[in-house]
């Protein structure tokens, strides 16, 4: 037995020794055979592991469950997980070694159905004496975890863990934690994580990647924080979420150091490390490096290339990311995905289906990320039979019970006019997250219907959902729509206190339409003044749009020249200052305006809008009378603002912008 406990020099001499070891056995000894298995499973020597199998079984001998275990794990460890079933189907008396070492065997390989199929088997066997036991659990909870994220599942199995004393066990409760977290269920996995007597890496690193994942970035980076401050050496999964959470948050002085962190503490750089290195420089803006880094990179995998597409798509750079997806030979899904977004995200709509229909000729289906990518270009068009397809799709794939997919559906049909569908599929939603609630919530407020928006959002937080930043923005331009004042400020003044969610700049741009559409022009420009963060271009423009309106020439050039500071190429601000200056008679300074727009080189360019029909998408451009029906048009739009005047509206200048400006 001696040569089989040191290194062998050659699988000559390997197979040499085993076989003359198993031949020179008296009778059958288990414990001699299952020790010669497992070299051969340490030392990866497939075929003699295989001989060794052959000749038990022409012995006529019925592997207890010592050597099948060691069979299993040899079978599964070399890839071959048929035989390994195989051998575990052919054990008489099963006992919880063999049960686990099948479910690792199915864990090791993420055959998630398999392994809860296995154990719903051991669960509901005639072997009572059989018990499911840590080993058990924590391949259990990782295939919950990666296909069935169920909070009320999740409370069961505790409640399992609990019930078998199994909760001090440092592997089960990692699992656990794991399990909480993929749930969305941060806040007992945290409860969970705070009671363990003894964390190790894979402890903080649930928490971490939960936090990073669901995310919570910023939580991510004081949890990892927290973790250095112990001592605790970070590993390869640490860094990967961490990065992740540093290139969304764009904060790249901290990225670098994690980047340093890795070459100083020789952390194993592994494709899922490089990849995230990658994300880093490229999302935060730093892409010679990051292409630099990717062109160093000898595995480059989808995700690699993903990642750059990405980064270049985010700046801007759409010419580049298409270069370099075109250098792909065969670009997966995930790439197709990257690309697509990234379009969307630049405003390229018109190519879109055209790669849409390139994928699908390349042989790839959409998935829920293509789904929810492509759905804002159907938006965009306003294309409602487009986005009725697309959901038809998505139901036959059983994609629509994707909170990402179904809002982008719920956003489309509110854009194309189909609000009633958007509402019904809003009611037909099974997980109503918050994101689900503010897609309804912007749909009613988007058509106007400030009513239906606000008792929407008063249902949602009588069901227990919390709002988020854009749940507010949401609703308080609900408020600006119908000029609903004091509901409006008990909102906006709920949001610290009660939600803890500090007021972004969009809020106060929210505001100040509510008060600016009230004809509460002075009051909003002191609102402006008492604000604790300096107004952007949004909350200038909001107050710019009441002056509009009310016709005060002196606060709207004190408007517009804020607004020419910050966004001196903006059309839209020249042409509204120009039209007060010619409603007040003043007609110099309406020139004024004109020639300074000429001297910079800006230009009005004319509206166009699309509309369906059954011949398919109609473009229209503001002034355009190239169209056969011009004239019918004409006179319908003649009809619609004569009934407008009867009903109280006014147009904000009865000049022809065009001719002011041109």
């Amino acid at each position: 037995m001696t040569s089989i406990t040191r290194p062998l020099s050659n699988n000559i001499y390997t197979k040499q020794a085993l076989l003359t070891t198993l031949n020179g056995t008296n009778g059958f000894n288990y414990h001699s055979k299952g020790h010669l298995i497992q070299h051969c499973t340490d030392h990866r020597l497939v075929r003699q592991g295989k001989q060794i199998h052959a000749r038990i079984i022409l012995l006529s001998v019925i592997p207890d469950n010592f050597i099948a275990s060691k069979l299993l794990t040899f079978y599964s460890k070399s890839g071959f997980l048929f035989e390994a079933r195989k051998v575990f189907d052919e054990i008489p008396n099963k006992n919880i070694f063999s049960w686990n070492a099948m479910l690792i065997a199915y864990s090791l390989h993420n055959k998630h159905t398999q392994t809860l199929k296995l154990f719903s088997s051991l669960v509901s066997s005639s072997e009572t004496n059989v018990k499911p036991d840590n080993f058990t659990i924590t391949s259990v909870l990782k295939a919950l975890s990666s296909l069935f994220p169920d909070r009320n599942l999740a409370k069961e199995i505790h409640g399992f863990v609990q019930r078998h004393g199994y909760e001090f066990d440092l592997f089960v409760v990692n699992a656990l934690v794991t399990f909480y977290a993929r749930s969305q269920d941060l806040g007992l996995a945290r409860k969970l994580f705070n009671t363990m007597p003894e964390r190790d890496v894979v402890s903080w690193n649930s928490m971490i990647s939960g936090y990073s994942q669901s995310g919570f970035y910023e939580e991510c980076l004081k949890m990892y924080g927290e973790m250095q401050s112990l001592g605790l050496r970070p590993n390869g999964v640490t860094v990967v979420s961490v990065l992740l959470a540093c290139a969304q948050l764009k904060d790249l002085d901290l990225g670098m150091k994690i980047h340093q962190l890795v070459i100083e503490n020789k952390i194993e750089v592994d494709s899922a490390v490089c990849n995230s290195i990658i994300g880093l420089y490229a999302k935060c803006g730093s892409l010679e490096y990051a292409r630099e880094l990717f062109e160093e990179m000898t595995g480059r995998d989808e995700v690699s290339y993903g990642s750059m597409i990405s980064g270049y798509m985010i700046h801007g750079f759409v010419d580049k990311a298409l270069e370099l997806f075109r250098e792909m030979k065969n670009p997966g899904l995930s790439t197709w995905n990257a690309l697509i977004s990234g379009l969307v995200q630049n405003n390229h709509h018109d190519c879109i289906l055209e790669l849409l229909h390139e994928m699908q000729v390349m042989g790839f289906r959409p998935n829920s990320v293509t789904l929810s990518s492509i759905l804002p270009t159907f938006s965009y068009f306003s294309n409602l039979k487009g986005g009725k397809e697309i959901h038809g799709y998505a139901i036959r794939n059983y994609y629509d019970g994707n909170i990402y997919v179904a809002t982008g559906i719920i956003d489309t049909y509110a854009k194309s006019g189909f609000i009633h569908g958007a509402y019904q599929l809003f009611e037909k939603s099974r997980a109503r997250s918050v994101i689900v609630w503010t897609a309804i919530i912007s749909a009613y407020a988007a058509h106007g219907n400030s009513d239906a928006a606000i008792t929407l959002f008063s249902e949602m937080l009588a069901s227990g959902i919390q709002p988020d930043p854009v749940t507010f923005t949401a609703v308080l331009t609900a408020c600006a729509h119908s000029g609903v004042v004091d509901e409006a400020r008990r909102i906006f003044d709920s949001m610290l206190p009660r939600y803890r969610i500090e007021p972004g700049v969009e809020h106060y741009a929210c505001m100040v339409a509510v008060l600016s559409r009230a004809g509460m022009i002075y009051e909003a420009a002191d609102f402006i003044s008492k604000m604790p963060i300096e107004p952007s271009a949004k909350v200038w423009g909001a107050l710019l749009n009441g002056v509009s309106v009310s016709g005060d020439v002196d606060l709207g050039k004190f408007v517009c020249d804020r607004l020419f500071e910050i966004e001196p190429e903006n059309t839209g601000n020249y042409i509204i200052m120009a039209n007060l200056y010619s409603q007040a008679g003043r007609w110099d300074e309406a020139e004024r305006v004109r020639e300074r727009m000429k001297k910079m080189g800006l230009k009005k360019f004319p509206g166009y809008s699309w509309i369906e029909t059954s011949d398919g998408l109609q473009n229209f451009v503001a002034g355009d009378v190239s169209n056969q029906r011009t004239e019918d048009i004409y006179a319908v739009l003649g009809e619609l603002v004569e009934m407008m005047r009867e009903e109280g509206y006014v147009s904000v200048s009865e000049l022809d912008e065009e001719s002011v400006c041109s």
